[in-house]
C-alpha cells in the first residue's frame, strides 16, 4: 500500500513498463507485497535523494538522512559549486526526522551526511560509516560514542533486523572517471566542514538490511561491485539514475541481486527544489524504468515522490 501524495505522477508513471504481476500487485496490493506485509510490517518512506526511512513498530532505520536541502546548482549546467556553504536546517530536520534509532551512510558528500550530526545529537541513533565518514562526523560534533565504523563484511543484530555492509564505489564522472569530492579523512579529525567540498567521498558502502519478512538493498551511488554482493538476495533493490561510466549498471545489478521483486528509483529528484513539494526531476528515472522493465520483467518498479511511503 502506498501512501501517495501526488496520485497523477504514480498512475501517469510508476505502471508504464513493467510487468503483468507488478501492475496486479501495485492495483490489488496483494501478491508478494501483502504477504510481506503481513510478516514483517514495515513502511518505507522517501525524504529525497538517497534519503530513506524504514518504520517498524518497535525500530526506525535511515540512509543517509538529509533533508537541509540547501541551494547547490547541483543540477544546473554547471554543476555543484564546490564553494557552498553547508547549512543545517534544525527545524526541518525536526519536521521531517523525528526519530531514529539507527543511520546508515553510504557515503560522505554533503547530499548523504550533512544533517547526521544533528540528527545523532537529538536521537541517540547509532550511526554507521567508514573511517572517514565518521571523522568528517565527528568534526561536525556527532557525539562519538554512537559512531561505528564499519569497512564492508560486517553483520550486526539490532532489535528486530539485521544490518549487512558491503563494499561499493561511487560512481565516476567525465573523460578521466573522476570522483565528485573525492578523498579520505583517515586518522585524524579535519578541521570542521565548511563548504560542500569538504565533505569528500571518504569510500562508499551499501546495506543489506533484513526485517526477516522484507529485505532493502541500498548502494547510494550508481555503482557497485559485482562480485561483493552476488548472491545477494533482497525484496526490494534501490536503483538511481546514472552510471554512465559502469557497463550494464542496471542490468548487472538486477542480475547479481536474483532479480528482485521490486526495485525502488532512488536520487532522481532535482535537491535543489523543496522536499514539500512534489519532485521535480533531476535523473532520468523514466530510462531507468525502461531498463528495469526490459532486463526484468516481473520486477515491480516503484516511483514515490517526496514524503509519499509504502507500506510492505
Amino acid at each position: 500500500m502506498t501512501e501517495n501524495r501526488n496520485p497523477a505522477l504514480r498512475r501517469r508513471n510508476l505502471l508504464k513498463g513493467t510487468g503483468v504481476a507488478a501492475v496486479a500487485a501495485t492495483a490489488t496490493a496483494g501478491g508478494v507485497a501483502a504477504a510481506q506485509a503481513d510478516t514483517a510490517g514495515v513502511r518505507l518512506r522517501w525524504l529525497g535523494t538517497n534519503a530513506w526511512e524504514f518504520t517498524t513498530e518497535s525500530a526506525t532505520v535511515l540512509i543517509d538522512p538529509w533533508v537541509s536541502r540547501f541551494p547547490t546548482g547541483a543540477y544546473t549546467s554547471g554543476g555543484a559549486d564546490p564553494e557552498t556553504p553547508i547549512e543545517v536546517h534544525e527545524d526541518v530536520i525536526d519536521e521531517h526526522l523525528p526519530k531514529a534509532d539507527i543511520i546508515l551512510v553510504t557515503h560522505g558528500h554533503w547530499d548523504h551526511i550533512a544533517d547526521v550530526p544533528y540528527l545523532a545529537r537529538r536521537s541517540g541513533a547509532t550511526v554507521l560509516g567508514t573511517e572517514t565518514h565518521l571523522n568528517l562526523l565527528r568534526a561536525m560534533d556527532a557525539p562519538d560514542a554512537q559512531l561505528s565504523q564499519v569497512g564492508g563484511g560486517e553483520l550486526y543484530q539490532f532489535d528486530g533486523y539485521t544490518v549487512e555492509v558491503f563494499r561499493s564505489s561511487h560512481s565516476a564522472s567525465g573523460e578521466h572517471k573522476r570522483i565528485l569530492f573525492g578523498g579520505t579523512r583517515p586518522a585524524k579529525v579535519p578541521p570542521r566542514p565548511r563548504r560542500i567540498k569538504d565533505l569528500v567521498e571518504g569510500g562508499s558502502l551499501t546495506y543489506l538490511i533484513d526485517f526477516g519478512g522484507v529485505s532493502f538493498f541500498n548502494m547510494g551511488s550508481a555503482n557497485f561491485h559485482h562480485h561483493e554482493i552476488e548472491g545477494v538476495r533482497p525484496t526490494v533493490l534501490f536503483l538511481q539514475p546514472g552510471g554512465g561510466h559502469t557497463p550494464d549498471y542496471v542490468e548487472r545489478a538486477l542480475e547479481a541481486t536474483g532479480h528482485p521483486p521490486f526495485v525502488v528509483a532512488s536520487h532522481w529528484d532535482d535537491f535543489d527544489q523543496p522536499l514539500t513539494e512534489p519532485a521535480v526531476k533531476g535523473g532520468d528515472w523514466e530510462a531507468l524504468r525502461d531498463r528495469v522493465a526490459a532486463a526484468s520483467p516481473d520486477t515491480e518498479f516503484l516511483l514515490l515522490d517526496h514524503l509519499e511511503s509504502h507500506d510492505f
